[in-house]
């Protein structure tokens, strides 16, 4: 038998494999950051046995509430699939299972790609509808890319839209890659109203090193970069730094940043009301728009989710609370599951990248839903 990591995203330790029923494995950290929790390898030699895979630190996870999650493998790196024989115990996380092909990748989620990221960006860029540039480069060099569906015009509010800061939680690509396939969609007639009232700044990928590094959390320097948007440092977190000088430049009427939560089997939102000069105007914008995407997508709930207080004294290094107190905007962090959707489990894919797709898709409704309104009120 033979594992392998070293490609794109991918993250392990050997301990032993020696013997196919007792292969024991550890969490790898982040590069430069003590955040251990995705894996994503490539296993050969044992089609047809019985596998008993160990991570022997999944208690020391970063998120070690591993009740309800399933691992998932591929064939092919493109049809995922769970498998149910995933437990936790005694601090390990064990993963039981008997690959019908001589190869196969496990990995924490679905993985989204760094060339399936430039595949994205090359594709929008084909469309008469919107353009990428490049906002600057990562800590080692990268492009932090975005894509403009319209253009600056009198009455077309400013709508930014992030993804990925935490470049294990690939879920938020995968959303981004099906909110961006419908809003380019000419024949979609949600899509086509959303870009004659506003301007749409898109940041697909925000940590692409952490991403191409198999990190959970962290970028190349060790930064979390959810918690840098209060006084981003140009050299350690200047993906932080280039985006947030670009959003001074445009404005914001509106912000999402997308996520992954490793514990709540759930879709939620994480929302303003904590930060300080939430008025009752932006109370009830933030209600409606929530409303809204209860409407478009009966995979997003509003009964679970963060408890208050959580963020403390870190809440204004966080993107959206930033962006909320900065621009008096409705701003949010959308949470998707590693696990599964409580609410419509699926026992084969789980949460996976094509019901982020799907959600992302749906994000249009609300999206159109707050442009109008606030035409409207503008109007008034």
């Amino acid at each position: 038998m033979k594992i392998s990591h070293t490609f794109d995203a991918g993250s392990i330790e050997v301990v032993s494999l020696d013997d196919p029923a007792d292969i024991r494995l550890r969490l790898r950290a982040d590069n430069a950051a003590a955040f251990r929790q995705w894996f994503y390898f490539r296993l050969q030699g044992a089609e047809g046995q019985a596998l008993r895979m160990q991570f022997e630190n999944a208690g020391e996870a970063a998120y070690p509430d591993w009740e309800g999650y399933r691992c998932v493998a591929s064939y092919d790196r493109r049809n995922w699939f769970r498998i149910g024989a995933t437990r936790f115990e005694d601090g390990r996380l064990i993963v039981e299972h008997r690959p019908e092909r001589d190869s196969i990748y496990y990995a924490y989620f679905e993985p989204y790609s760094y060339e399936r990221h430039l595949d994205l960006i090359g594709s929008v860029d084909l469309s008469p509808f919107a353009r990428t540039d490049s906002l600057g480069t990562s800590v080692q060099g990268r492009d932090i890319d975005r894509v403009v569906v319209g253009r600056p015009a009198p009455g077309r509010r400013p709508v930014w839209i992030t993804a990925r800061q935490h470049p294990g939680e690939t879920m938020a690509e995968w959303f981004v890659e099906g909110l961006l396939e419908r809003l380019l969609d000419p024949a979609d007639p949600v899509a086509r109203r959303i870009r004659e009232l506003a301007v749409l700044y898109i940041v697909p990928n925000m940590n692409p090193d952490g991403a191409v590094r198999g990190n959970l959390r962290t970028n190349a320097a060790g930064r979390n970069l959810n918690r840098e948007w209060r006084e981003p440092d140009p050299l350690a977190s200047p993906e932080v730094f280039l985006v947030r000088a670009e959003m001074e430049r445009t404005g914001c009427a509106l912000f999402l940043d997308i996520h992954g939560d490793e514990s709540l089997p759930y879709v939620f939102f994480s929302t303003a009301e904590e930060v300080p000069g939430f008025s009752a105007e932006a109370a009830r914008a933030q209600a409606r728009f929530i409303e809204a995407f209860a409407a478009a997508s009966p995979d997003f709930q509003t009964v679970e989710g963060y408890k208050p207080g959580r963020f403390g004294e870190e809440l204004l290094t966080l993107a959206s609370k930033w962006v909320a107190h900065r621009f008096g905007c409705v701003s949010l962090t959308l949470e998707m599951p590693f696990k599964d959707n409580a609410l419509l489990p699926d026992p084969v894919a789980g949460w996976n990248g094509a019901r982020s797709k799907r959600l992302g898709a749906a994000m249009l409704n609300p999206i159109l839903r707050h442009l109008i309104d606030a035409a409207t009120s503008s109007s008034a």
